[in-house]
């Protein structure tokens, strides 16, 4: 019989008597994996990546890519290294908790010959068992994309995500039964060969020999064995919660009752930060060994009806090599909490982009929202542009006019005369009604003197570079318009309200498309150009062909921020409107973040900049922990 709570204590007390073997493999592991295995990993899928010679910038072009042949095949790869290097790290600890040694360290590296002798065994297993779930979601993946395609494919994604029309529903009608089977299949596989990595580890059998005997010992079983696995994970991603809470909570707290000097503060933050680290690495290696020791527990349960694994001898002992590494992890998150605190540049600038101007207040895309977002203290203002009929370049952002209007056609296929009649004002409110689609030249104009635009160029298929010369067309125009201004100017003031003559060099555009960034470069070097993408997959993006990248803030990351650094361009950061996150990508190191809110992000810069530096530190802090 197989009872949660007994499941329960049988882990606990095999993981209390096997902690320092345990600590030593996973210490030995990690080593081995970050030193060797992961990068060999990460060389052989960036190698594998970089055949399909184009950079991946949108979620489209990654599913397109994944859905080819080559995709797929990387896909397979991918996971099924990611997985290999998992069942060696959990075979190793499945060895130290069932071979009782008297030394922790020898029983450790035992452990790791072991398992790295089984390495053919255990991919073999990898292949057959990873597999098996990827046959099952590869066809269920498929059949999503031709649903999406069937229900959804000539919707804007915007328009999709914004107004949510029935089309949407009836995907996630079929799509969702669809998707429930697959899961229910999927989870009475892995519970039906649960034991095969404890078999294949302890009783060195083969892949389908393990897969064989895993299904007939969980046989009737599998209730219970899915209670204990989901109450397992249940508690491994409640611990970082309570962890979290814990500090947030108690300690702090604490931090902010220290006076304001860094001679007191920068101690307590490292101390802070030392046991914040220690932590993290406990849980860590809690959610590891617990998984590992349950598999244990149920192979000794079911394979030879023993409670757990057998106690080390009491005259066991720990050994001086022991001794050293445990002070090596408290070293190594000391090291990691003083490398933390040093990191904190405590005086930083960031520039406000307001997202289709102030769209938080006044319709996207439209003249009131630039001249909100002027007042409300943005540096940039972001706008949409698209061509018309006739190659006027308008603000707009959806490819149709279904969600601003109601009118299912396409912009592209209406003059700018024809555009006028159009009101996308009133769907936002009553104060807006009878606003209509602004040309590019008229947002010129509403921000000269006080502000710049950032160009998002929104290019229908096959006028990509008709899009290009239009914008620039645009600004040359204004250029002219300026210094005419200018000359005709009576006074300095007057001068100053014309604007920045030099329209191509204060001017941002913004593009999707790398070879869209490079077209604009090569016919204008003097804009400068701002790449946005989804997400970047390694060694795809040729990091020279633009002078800003702006990714969705959830992908920035230190890695990105070190790249940007050594290339030389800026990072941007989209769409924040939250404070404290936007608190977070400042001391992250972003050049700019974009903002349905500038207002907001305005204010929080002047609240920063009028904090000491040892409350700014405490700020940096928090942002670092919340992140």
């Amino acid at each position: 019989m197989l009872a949660l709570s007994q499941l329960s204590r049988d882990v606990l007390r095999s993981l209390r008597e096997h902690l320092r073997p345990l600590i030593a493999y996973h210490l030995f592991f990690t080593l081995l994996a970050s030193s060797l295995l992961l990068p060999a990993v990460a060389w052989s899928l960036t190698r594998l990546l970089g055949q399909f010679g184009r950079p991946v910038i949108t979620n489209a072009e990654l599913i397109d890519i994944l859905m080819s042949t080559g995709g797929a095949l990387w896909l397979l790869a991918a996971i099924g290294l990611t997985f290999l290097v998992l069942y060696l790290q959990q075979a190793g600890m499945i060895l130290v908790a069932v071979r009782p040694r008297d030394n922790h360290v020898h029983l450790a590296f035992e452990a790791l010959w072991s398992t790295l002798r089984r390495l053919p065994a255990l991919a073999g297993l990898v292949v057959v068992q990873v597999g098996a779930h990827l046959l099952l979601v590869i066809p269920v993946a498929y059949a999503l994309a031709w649903l999406y395609g069937a229900f959804l494919g000539g919707l804007d994604p915007y328009y999709v995500q914004r107004v949510r029309p029935p089309a949407l529903w009836q995907f996630l009608a079929i799509a969702g039964p669809l998707v429930v089977v697959w899961a229910s299949i999927a989870a009475t596989l892995y519970f039906r060969w649960i034991l095969a990595l404890p078999l294949v580890a302890l009783e060195a059998l083969s892949p389908r020999a393990a897969l064989t005997r895993s299904h007939r010992l969980t046989h009737g079983r599998k209730g219970p064995i899915a209670v204990a696995v989901i109450a397992l994970l249940l508690v491994i991603v409640a611990l970082p919660f309570l962890a979290s809470l814990l500090f947030d909570r108690l300690f702090t707290p604490m931090l902010w009752w220290l006076p304001e000097r860094n001679a007191v503060l920068a101690p307590a933050t490292l101390a802070y930060l030392t046991a914040y680290v220690l932590v993290t690495l406990a849980i860590t290696f809690a959610g590891i060994a617990a998984n590992a020791l349950l598999s244990a527990c149920l192979y000794l349960r079911l394979a030879h009806r023993e409670p757990r694994p057998a106690a080390p001898p009491a005259d066991a002992h720990p050994g001086r090599l022991a001794w050293a590494v445990e002070l090596g992890v408290v070293g190594f998150a000391l090291a990691q909490a003083w490398l933390i605190v040093n990191s904190f540049e405590l005086r930083d600038e960031v520039t406000i982009i307001a997202h289709r101007g102030s769209s938080m207040v006044a319709p996207e895309n439209t003249l009131p929202a630039v001249r909100r977002a002027l007042e409300d203290g943005a540096h940039y203002v972001e706008l949409d542009v698209r061509l018309t009929a006739d190659d006027q370049v308008v603000l707009f952002h959806d490819r149709s006019l279904a969600r601003l209007t109601g009118d299912p056609r396409r912009l592209g296929e209406l003059t700018r005369e024809e555009l006028a009649a159009f009101d996308v004002g009133s769907w936002f409110g009553d104060a807006f009604v009878g606003e209509g689609i602004a040309g590019l030249d008229e947002a010129l104009v509403a921000v000269r003197g006080r502000s710049a635009l950032m160009i998002d160029m929104k290019p229908d298929p096959g006028r990509e570079v008709a899009l290009v010369e239009a914008v620039i067309a645009t600004l040359e125009e204004e250029a002219r318009l300026r210094r005419a201004c200018r000359e005709a100017a009576d006074d300095v003031a007057a001068a100053e309200a014309c604007g920045e003559p030099e329209v191509i060099g204060e001017t941002r555009l913004a593009t999707m498309s790398p070879t869209l960034a490079r077209e604009a470069k090569a016919r204008e070097p003097g804009l400068r150009v701002t790449l946005l993408a989804q997400l970047v997959l390694p060694g795809t993006l040729d990091r020279r062909g633009f002078d800003a990248l702006g990714l969705r803030h959830n992908r920035i990351s230190d890695n990105e921020i070190r790249l940007a650094r050594h290339y030389g361009y800026e990072v941007h950061a989209w769409t924040i409107n939250d404070r404290a996150r936007m608190s977070q990508l400042i001391d992250l190191g972003v050049d700019a973040i974009i903002t349905d809110r500038p207002d907001l992000l305005a204010e929080l810069i002047e609240d920063r900049r009028e904090l000491s530096d040892g409350g700014l530190l405490l700020v940096k802090l928090r942002n670092w922990l919340r992140s």
